[in-house]
């Protein structure tokens, strides 16, 4: 069933992009890094880039994907964070790295309305530098701190099974202390992003856009900022994913030989690679395109996939609806809780159910026990 799933939203991630590269084509073929001639009133773009924030890439397209983001993102992370703290009653390192990791997604998640609102007003922001500085300091909040609690969930997996005798030494208020840690320092690394100007008027379109032009006199500032996250907050944490996962499928593959086992690590094996492959899907082609948009970009070369690079920030944000799929397959508990609230079953009542079907199925075996006793006992006379 993962695995099917994880077909289909790849599916969709890789028609999402088709029709994406599409729009960016039309719109433009030679489109620079959106920098433009800076005057005292703004930057004037070129005429590329006033055919891209025109395009129905970006004032159809990102709105559609936007929209989808929050009506799947919003309720499904709402649901997680409301299972994590108050179905499941004994908190483990998992549950407490997965609580966070819906609670970034939905940080993020609730902004989005400003974001559909500003590609379909034509890309022209009308909320304030304060709020751009915000959106964007959450998009990216998000993105790091995603990519770090997977990679924490990737880990706790790691141990889980190549080291099971060592789950003991593991506790809550280690993995609390390791949340309290990455929240801190996705904070502090996005604080730049407040630093320089989100907002600049197009002059020779007469809109403000949020995050979409750089102001030439501060190109460098977030050129180098990129660059250095590009391999703090993703690279690192990809590293140790691919790590992870490559020992946990060693670990699983030398251990398929007992026949009664192989059924639950095969499935266990698809569940890494489903992890693994939407964990790349997501968060690769964003960053890459960031690292070299802003490379290009801080030496004056000429970008000719800033069409792409736009669009692969804008479907990023699918991971933010993509990660509460994740929890249903990664924890047998979560799927649990999640039917029992489907089916408006309380924690106790769901309890007295599996009571009650244990004890059917023992009364069962006990019958067929007794019965098969009598059928003996009566042969032998």
């Amino acid at each position: 069933m993962s695995g099917i799933m994880a077909h289909r939203l790849i599916w969709i991630y890789a028609l999402l992009t088709l029709i994406s590269v599409n729009l960016s084509s039309q719109s433009s073929n030679r489109v620079r890094g959106f920098t433009g001639v800076e005057t005292e009133y703004g930057v004037s773009v070129t005429s590329t880039a006033v055919a891209v924030l025109d395009s129905k890439l970006t004032q159809i397209f990102f709105p559609v994907v936007y929209i989808i983001v929050f009506s799947v993102g919003l309720p499904t992370n709402a649901m997680a964070i409301w299972v994590f703290l108050f179905r499941t009653k004994k908190k483990n390192p998992s549950s407490i790295f997965m609580a966070n990791l819906a609670l970034a997604d939905l940080l993020f998640v609730i902004w989005i309305p400003l974001k559909i609102a500003y590609h379909f007003n034509a890309n022209n922001w009308i909320y304030g530098e304060a709020l751009c500085k915000v959106l964007v300091a959450f998009f990216y909040g998000n993105m790091y701190c995603s990519t770090a609690f997977i990679a924490c969930i990737s880990v706790l997996r790691y141990w889980a099974i190549v080291h099971p005798l060592s789950q003991q030494k593991r506790n809550n208020r280690l993995a609390t202390g390791v949340a309290a840690c990455v929240w801190l320092i996705v904070w502090v690394i996005t604080v730049p992003l407040y630093l320089y100007d989100q907002t600049v008027k197009v002059t020779n379109m007469d809109i403000v856009t949020c995050h979409d032009v750089t102001r030439p006199s501060q190109s460098r500032y977030p050129s180098i900022y990129f660059l250095i996250m590009g391999v703090v907050g993703f690279l690192v944490p990809c590293i140790v994913c691919i790590v992870a996962y490559v020992q946990m499928l060693r670990a699983l593959k030398s251990s398929m030989t007992d026949a009664d086992i192989v059924q639950k690590r095969r499935k266990a094996v698809i569940l890494i690679v489903t992890v693994l492959v939407m964990f790349l899907v997501c968060f690769t082609p964003s960053n890459i395109m960031v690292m070299v948009h802003y490379s290009l970009l801080s030496i004056g070369v000429q970008d000719s996939g800033y069409g792409f690079y736009v669009t692969t920030l804008c479907l990023a944000s699918l991971n933010s609806c993509v990660d509460p799929f994740i929890y249903y397959f990664v924890s047998d508990e979560f799927r649990k809780h999640i039917r029992n609230t489907f089916l408006c079953r309380s924690e106790r009542t769901a309890q007295r159910m599996r009571v009650s079907f244990s004890a059917l199925k023992y009364s069962k075996k006990s019958s067929t026990y007794t019965s098969e006793s009598g059928n003996t006992q009566s042969s032998t006379y």
